[in-house]
C-alpha cells in the first residue's frame, strides 16, 4: 500500500528514515513528507497554516491511485484527520502516533512561544517529564540540530471539519506517553481531549511505552507497529 507519513512539529521527511526500513521490507510504498514551511531553516513561514499543511497532503494522495494509509505524528495527527475529512473515500487508515483526532474548532497549540511566523523548538526544561522518556542526552543534540522552526499558524489555526464520514476511517492510536487504558477512561470519562477520538467507529490500539518522538527513540518497534496495523486493514 502507499503509506504517507506526517512528521510531527519541528521535523521534515527524514525525521522517517528510521523507522521506514520494515515497512519498505514488506513492499509498501512509503511517501515521508516535509511539509511548506518545513523545507529548510531558511524557509519562509509566512501565510502558512493548518489548512496548508492538510492540502499539500491532499495533494499528495490525489496523486496516487486507490486507498492510501495516513501515519501521523503529534501534530501531524491533526493534519492526518483534516485530510480524512476532505477524503474519507481515500484513507483505508488513520495511524495517530502518540497523538489523535482534532475536532471541529479545536487548535494543535496556541500556547507555544512563537517568533513572529515561526515557533523555535523550545527549551527541553518546557516539556513535560514524559514527552521527554528515552530521549537521551545524544538524542536531544541531534534533534535540537535537525529542528526546523514550526510555522505559526499551523498551530494556532482552528480546525475546520465538515465531512461525517471522516468517523468511518478506521484508526489506530500509537500510544507511547500515556497507556491506551488512559485514553479510553477518558474517553468513558467525556474528556473534551478525546471527544473526536470518541466518534470515530473502528479504533484499534497498540501500546508502544516510551516518550513523545518514538521515531527517535524506538524507531525499529514504531514501524513495527505501524506495519502490524497496516497488514491489519482491510
Amino acid at each position: 500500500m502507499d503509506i504517507i507519513l506526517v512528521p510531527g512539529f519541528w521535523l521534515d521527511a527524514s525525521s522517517w528514515e528510521k523507522v521506514t526500513p520494515p515497512l519498505v521490507a514488506a513492499g509498501h510504498t512509503v511517501h515521508a513528507l516535509t511539509l511548506p514551511g518545513l523545507e529548510s531553516v531558511d524557509a519562509s513561514r509566512a501565510g502558512i497554516g493548518l489548512q496548508t499543511h492538510i492540502d499539500a497532503v491532499v495533494t499528495t494522495v490525489d496523486a496516487l491511485e486507490g486507498k492510501v494509509i495516513l501515519v501521523g505524528h503529534s501534530g501531524g495527527g491533526a493534519i492526518i484527520h483534516g485530510v480524512a475529512d476532505a477524503l474519507p473515500d481515500r484513507v483505508a487508515r488513520a495511524i495517530y502516533v502518540d497523538s489523535g483526532p482534532l475536532g471541529e474548532g479545536g487548535v494543535i497549540n496556541d500556547e507555544l512561544p512563537d517568533d513572529g511566523d515561526e515557533i523555535p523548538l523550545p527549551p527541553w526544561e518546557a516539556f513535560e517529564d514524559e514527552d521527554l522518556v528515552d530521549l537521551t542526552g545524544e538524542l536531544r543534540e541531534a534533534f535540537r540540530a535537525r529542528a526546523i522552526p514550526q510555522p505559526k499558524g499551523v498551530a494556532f489555526d482552528q480546525q475546520h471539519l465538515k465531512d461525517v464520514r471522516r468517523y468511518d476511517v478506521p484508526a489506530t492510536i500509537i500510544a507511547c506517553e500515556f497507556p491506551s487504558s488512559l485514553l479510553q477512561e477518558w474517553m468513558d470519562a467525556g474528556h473534551p481531549f478525546t471527544a473526536e477520538l470518541a466518534r470515530i467507529r473502528k479504533v484499534d490500539y497498540i501500546d508502544l511505552p516510551t516518550g513523545h518522538w518514538p521515531q527517535f527513540t524506538r524507531p525499529r518497534e514504531l514501524g513495527d507497529a505501524i506495519l502490524s496495523s497496516v497488514e491489519g486493514t482491510n
